[in-house]
């Protein structure tokens, strides 16, 4: 395409959203209230994402080692738990540091202290993969001289399924979202086709070709993603710095930690730009379609 023409096309359609005032005003409202929507739900959920992994992360699983292994045998119990697959690390500490901890979380009046140790040596393993623990759990439970294994059996279960179903929830709340505005920038655009449905037969009748009367269309609902991303983007960045100055410093030394202002808002604000500049040409593209046929 010539660059005269495609100029020509791109003054068209700046015109055609001047024409059609109150429909862009009333379009671009509702695409920045869409995207201001969707720009939210995803901060929230990248945030929510980062929390169920740090929570996930924070699984492990407690393995007992049995009163009547010697150091050979818990070794030997370490080197077969290092070598298994789907392990992602393991710790080891004695009944004597299992002991101490005790003491430190009951305090000195723990009457066990100046008795004999009654506590076990105790591994603790990280599943590479946090929702393969149970089974990981399960294939150590069936090591010798193991006297027991746990993991929060039935609760960990239930975290994983709370968290995958929040996550599931989250992803189609923001594809109604996505679609909501594609077709609000579609009305708009057709009702512009509409009124302009004998210039646009005209066009065709002198052999101007699909393509050279959809453009037109197909950059105004460029424009109007664009425009409609704009003040979500600002509004959004403002909102989460206030979040994490609030949050961060409460926060701080806490397993559970919300995502740093930068990259968030960088990558949060790239996607409402791709997202309104993509729906308004997908909206227009989908919109004009029939009133090509003549």
């Amino acid at each position: 395409m010539k660059p005269r023409t495609l100029g020509r096309h791109f003054r068209e359609s700046l015109k055609s959203l001047g024409r059609n005032g109150w429909m862009t005003f009333a379009s671009v409202s509702a695409v920045t209230v869409t995207l201001l929507l969707v720009g939210v739900f995803v901060m929230i959920m990248m945030n929510l994402n980062k929390v169920a992994e740090d929570l996930e992360n924070d699984v492990e699983i407690k393995v007992f080692v049995s009163l009547e292994a010697d150091e050979t045998g818990t070794k030997h119990i370490e080197r077969i738990i290092t070598d298994m697959p789907g392990v992602e690390s393991v710790d080891f500490s004695t009944k004597e540091e299992e002991l101490t901890d005790l003491v430190l979380d009951f305090g000195d009046e723990l009457s066990l202290f100046e008795q004999s140790n009654p506590l076990f040596d105790v591994f603790y393993v990280k599943a590479s993969d946090p929702q393969q623990t149970e089974n990981v759990a399960a294939e150590i439970a069936k090591i010798g001289n193991i006297q027991n294994v746990e993991y929060g059996e039935g609760k960990i279960q239930k975290l994983f399924k709370f968290l995958n179903t929040g996550r599931n929830v989250g992803l189609v709340l923001i594809l109604a979202l996505l679609f909501t505005a594609m077709f609000l920038i579609s009305n708009t655009i057709r009702i512009t086709i509409v009124a302009r449905r004998r210039e646009i037969e005209i066009m065709k009748l002198v052999g101007a070709t699909n393509w050279f009367v959809r453009i037109p269309f197909i950059l105004e609902g460029m424009w109007l993603g664009l425009l409609g991303s704009i003040i979500p983007i600002g509004l959004v960045a403002a909102l989460y710095y206030n979040i994490t100055e609030f949050t961060q410093p409460k926060l701080s030394g806490e397993l559970v930690q919300i995502l740093d202002f930068t990259p968030l808002v960088y990558q949060v604000s790239a996607l409402i730009l791709v997202m309104g500049v993509f729906i308004g040409i997908w909206g227009s593209f989908m919109s004009i379609r029939k009133f090509l046929r003549v």
